[in-house]
């Protein structure tokens, strides 16, 4: 069953918003799902591929495209400055011979993708203005290290209460090492650094598999961008970009998403275009639990172990470690799993916030402020809740539950698929932000979806 979002203007402020036709979602748990899913484009690979386009002035085209809400916005902040996108089902033609403003202003909601634009802006006018960022409610995400980067290539840069405002008359290489490998950051520092004046040198950078993407299409534009050891990339500024195609990988964190699925729920799902380099940790981990799993030819088949499942401990970590987007499939997981569960989040601090929903439908889940793990953890000595104990197995019932965020609410979902009874979920635009067709696809194999 498909949902109706409407673009409307809101006639008090001005401003573009999203107007969620169906606001509540039910669904009914309590049975085993069975059945093919495919994988749409990665979320988290294509946005900023769309930012990319904005660096030359010749058309860019963008295939294997996700209807999702982060896109419908990030092509808002394209339009905004004078780009002509053109999407014709899951291709995206974008071309942006000019840019005709430099500042993104009416957006039908803030979201943290505006900050990238920044780079772009700048190679192309010299100046840029974009909103102060909001995202998941998963805790402060500051971007002084986006700033500070842009800045030590030649970038000015002031903010107010609600926007950042950047100049630069040529935005030259440096060597940059960031204090963490933010992903973001990273990804900032490659779109200023293709066409900066000299050598830009990332140390400590991200090297999540959406960034290779981002790096393959801006190769196949004319970059010139290389890896190297230990977290470094070379960047050798060119003069010019030009238009280029490019198919965005599948998403695994949607492929986890349906393998968590499955087991959660004893059942078996396959997982078509779900790729075992971009899941490797994730599978080690459904195996140390008790599930299992099983590649074919451009699909992967999950389904519980025969011997049930187990407790883990373990610690959410930059790639190529256990990525934080799998943590709250996990963790649902964990609540039907044998045994104490431990789990140390060392990506964000407060991203433990939906197990309070858990705990209503059944489950035992305690917090602590420790770093109850091994690792290194930035957020240690600090009143952050960014260690779990997952005591199971517990039998979930059925509520209902306001949506935060979009990875919670995917593990909201997947706990109502759990759930004996009928839970309703509030805050359906979250889960659209992120997941394309997500009701089609899961009723598919079997689970009991309905707008309300």
């Amino acid at each position: 069953m498909s949902c109706t979002i409407r673009l409307t203007i809101n006639k008090l402020s001005g401003t573009l918003q999203w107007e969620d036709m169906h606001q509540r979602l039910k669904i009914t748990g309590g049975k085993p799902l069975h059945g093919e899913i495919s994988v749409s484009g990665a979320k988290n690979a294509v946005t900023k591929m769309m930012v990319a386009a904005l660096l030359t002035d010749e058309p860019v085209t963008i295939y294997n495209v996700p209807e999702i809400g982060d896109v419908d916005v990030t092509q808002e902040i394209l339009e905004a400055v004078g780009a002509t996108v053109d999407r014709p089902g899951n291709t995206l033609g974008i071309h942006t011979p000019q840019i005709t403003n430099t500042s993104v202003k009416q957006l039908s909601r803030k979201n943290r993708i505006s900050v990238l634009a920044l780079s772009p802006l700048l190679h192309r006018t010299g100046k840029a203005e974009v909103p102060i960022l909001e995202g998941d409610k998963i805790g402060p995400r500051p971007v002084n290290y986006h700033m500070q980067s842009l800045e030590q290539m030649g970038a000015t840069i002031t903010n107010d209460d609600t926007r950042y405002y950047a100049e630069t008359g040529q935005l030259h290489g440096t060597s940059i090492r960031l204090p963490y490998p933010s992903v973001g950051a990273t990804e900032n520092i490659l779109l200023a650094a293709t066409l900066a004046q000299g050598r830009t040198r990332i140390e400590n950078a991200a090297t999540e598999p959406e960034i290779l993407d981002l790096i393959k299409l801006l190769q196949q534009m004319g970059a010139i961008i290389e890896f190297r050891a230990n977290r470094v990339i070379i960047i050798d500024g060119v003069e010019k970009l030009h238009g280029a195609s490019y198919t965005v990988m599948p998403d695994r964190l949607e492929a986890a998403s349906y393998a968590a699925a499955a087991i959660a729920t004893n059942g078996e799902i396959i997982v078509k275009n779900a790729r075992q380099d971009d899941l490797s940790t994730f599978l080690n981990t459904i195996r140390r639990i008790g599930g299992d799993y099983e590649v074919r030819n451009g699909s992967i088949v999950f389904r519980r172990g025969g011997d049930g499942l187990s407790s883990i401990e373990l610690e959410t970590e930059t790639w190529p470690g256990f990525s934080t987007d799998w943590q709250q499939p996990l963790v649902v997981i964990l609540t039907q799993s044998s045994g104490l569960s431990v789990i140390h989040e060392t990506v964000y601090e407060d991203r433990f916030g939906y197990t309070d929903s858990l705990n209503y439908m059944g489950a035992n889940i305690a917090l602590f402020t420790k770093c109850l793990g091994e690792l290194e953890c930035r957020f240690k000595g600090l009143a952050h809740k960014h260690s779990a104990i997952i005591q199971g197995p517990t039998q979930l019932a059925a509520t209902e539950i306001d949506i935060p965020d979009i990875r919670a609410g995917m593990a909201h979902v997947i706990a109502a698929l759990v759930a004996d009874g009928t839970s309703t979920l509030n805050g359906v635009d979250h889960l659209l932000r992120g997941y394309d067709a997500l009701p089609d696809k899961l009723n598919a194999v079997g689970a009991d979806f309905a707008y309300e």
